[in-house]
Formats: structure tokens, C-alpha cells, sequence
């Protein structure tokens, strides 16, 4: 059985002055394809640069996952906008999610 996947906005709540942007980017909206609201959190937090990408891993098996602005219900709120064309895979469909949220360490 195909798994059913919707598409989903996360659209900012907070204007890009609030302060609870001082520890993440502000990114503006983003549409993805995902299984639930949840799950469309998870896709775009994704879509971020992560410690494990890169050399500057603080230590192994740590992940920047979980600070992702995408995950707060006080910076981003999902929008179910319909379900997603026959064949879509998970992943960012519109909108710049950012890759420079983490500076490398090697010269």
C-alpha cells in the first residue's frame, strides 16, 4: 500500500524582530510534502545544515535536529494544503530553507 502524503505550509507566526529568532534564522515559508503536520516539521528541519554534516561536530552522535526553528510551535505553524500528487517522495517543494546555520571549523 502507497503511503499517503499530504503538502504542507510552515508559514513563520513571529515577525522577523521577535526575539525568539535570536537562536535560528529566520527562513520565511516553506512547503513541503510529508505524512503529518509532525512529520512536515521534521522534513524541513531536515533540509538544515546539520553538526554531523560538516567537520564541526562537537562530539559524536550529536545532532542540531532538535534547535531547528521548523520544530518550534511558537516560531512556525503547519498548514495541511491538500494531499500531495501521486508519486511525490518527502521532501522541501517551494521556499529556501538555509544551509549556512553552521560555520566550519576547517581552514
Amino acid at each position: 500500500m502507497q503511503e499517503e502524503l499530504k503538502i504542507y505550509r510552515l508559514s513563520p507566526l513571529a515577525e522577523p524582530s521577535d526575539p525568539n529568532w535570536e537562536n535560528a534564522r529566520y527562513q520565511g515559508e516553506v512547503v513541503v510534502i510529508a505524512r503529518t503536520s509532525g512529520d512536515a516539521r521534521i522534513v524541513a528541519s531536515e533540509a538544515e545544515l546539520d553538526f554531523r554534516e560538516i567537520d564541526a561536530k562537537p562530539a559524536e552522535g550529536v545532532t542540531t535536529d532538535m534547535a531547528s526553528a521548523f520544530r518550534s510551535e511558537k516560531l512556525y505553524t503547519v498548514i495541511e494544503e491538500g494531499p500531495a500528487p501521486p508519486g511525490s517522495d518527502r521532501g522541501v517543494i517551494a521556499g529556501q530553507v538555509a544551509v549556512d546555520n553552521i560555520v566550519s571549523t576547517e581552514l
